[in-house]
């Protein structure tokens, strides 16, 4: 949600923020416009509140005469305090409804456009040249008895699958290094509910232009997460926190669900884009100062963890268009997919600043004790898809996929081999 107060000292950048998400800006006008309505609403309700407050001291000190004017002035008062306490409240819905609808303003520096106006911030790595042609990445699971598509498509529906076997090791094992990375670099390990009630989804900005992402549970009215980014940034709601605290890192490693409406027929082969995975992600709550420096900190561990993997990646630095409606800057890490031939999305890092914190009510003291709204941030760490890039990026000839070294321990295999016969 915007700072009104920050609004009215500078709408041009809201203005500039809409159009480099491609919206129309003339909601900053609506927004002006509302806001200065409803303070003079409230304003008029405040004064004829205080006329009738002393009206009414008036009638019982008034003499006979004047007493039946005195009550027919306060019965007038009356019904005007209630029309312009009804006027105000009216016009304060309208701009809270306004409000509601308007994404995070653009950091600055941001790139201006749409998904294709990316900025490639580094390559990391260079892609692999195989002497053998490379197999995809169901292909090889199949081979290695660690995909079953087929079955989980008869269990469930398209876009489902059974890890299985060396498939189950190595996703547990990768998540189970992602974790224990995050806990050796101070973040508490959370298992966060995957259901929440409408107010922590919609706190987050996940109920506006891409709700159709979301699986809702209407018997219950409870949504199952897309990631545990919900959760963890539900967790302080309503809370004042301890400034000293800040900080507060937390890794929450849960199931997450997408309905991946409108990607009818987009990577429909493997489990590049499915309706369920595992994801440990990274949530921080900070100073709204410190928020810059510290995505670029969770930016660096999603890197870290994919150079210990011996992935080639990049990081792309993505347009405002393209952001979330939370999101005031993003950066991706893609990894290269040797049977598509290009990158393919891997990890996100967003700083929400103030927004979501505003919308879920989570604030802290400042150094002179005032409340303040905290600022918000999330990053990936690991989750299910980056099982396609390992193991198009590690195989062998003969099928057979190659461990990175520093996942072996984890999964407690160096090679995974394929199923005999």
């Amino acid at each position: 949600m915007i700072d009104l107060r920050a609004l009215r000292d500078d709408p041009d950048r809201l203005r500039a923020s809409q159009r480099a998400r491609g919206e129309d800006d003339a909601v900053v006008d609506r927004l002006l416009e509302l806001d200065s309505a409803r303070r003079s609403a409230l304003s008029r309700f405040e004064s004829l509140r205080a006329e009738q407050k002393s009206v009414g001291k008036s009638v019982s000190k008034a003499a006979p005469e004047e007493r039946e004017e005195l009550l027919a002035k306060a019965k007038g008062l009356a019904a005007d305090v209630k029309e312009a306490d009804a006027e105000a409240g009216r016009l304060a819905g309208e701009l809270d409804r306004v409000l509601a609808g308007v994404p995070n303003i653009v950091e600055e520096g941001a790139p201006a456009g749409g998904v294709d106006d990316f900025v490639v911030m580094e390559e990391s790595g260079t892609p692999r040249e195989f002497d053998f042609t490379p197999r995809d990445h169901l292909e090889l699971g199949e081979m290695l008895g660690a995909i079953d598509t087929e079955r989980g498509a008869k269990v469930s529906g398209a876009r489902f699958y059974f890890l299985t076997g060396p498939g189950a090791r190595l996703e547990l094992g990768l998540l189970n290094m992602a974790l224990q990375r995050a806990i050796a670099g101070g973040f508490t390990p959370m298992v966060p509910p995957v259901l929440v009630k409408p107010e922590t989804m919609e706190g987050t900005g996940f109920l506006g232009e891409h709700s159709d992402e979301v699986y809702h549970l209407a018997a219950d009215d409870q949504y199952l997460v897309g990631t545990s980014e919900v959760p963890l940034a539900g967790y302080h709601a309503g809370e004042i926190l301890e400034s000293g605290s800040f900080p507060l890192r937390y890794a929450g490693w849960s199931s997450c669900f997408r309905r991946e409406a409108g990607s009818y027929g987009k990577d429909t082969r493997g489990i590049i884009r499915v309706h369920q995975f595992n994801k440990v992600e990274m949530f921080v709550y900070t100073r709204p100062e410190d928020a810059h420096e510290e995505h670029l900190r969770l930016l660096a561990r999603e890197r870290e963890m994919l150079d210990l993997l011996e992935l080639p990646y990049r990081v792309v630095d993505i347009a405002g268009a393209d952001l979330g409606t939370s999101a005031a800057r993003k950066y991706d890490c893609e990894a290269w997919i040797p049977t598509q031939g290009r990158y393919r999305e891997l990890t996100s890092t967003s700083n929400c600043t103030e927004f979501q914190a505003r919308r879920l009510d989570v604030r802290y003291r400042d150094e002179d004790g005032r409340p303040r709204f905290a600022a918000t941030l999330n990053g990936t760490l690991a989750t299910t898809r980056w099982i396609v890039a390992i193991l198009e990026n590690h195989q062998r000839a003969d099928g057979s996929v190659v461990v990175p070294e520093a996942l072996r321990p984890y999964v407690g295999l160096d090679v995974l081999e394929p199923v005999k016969g």
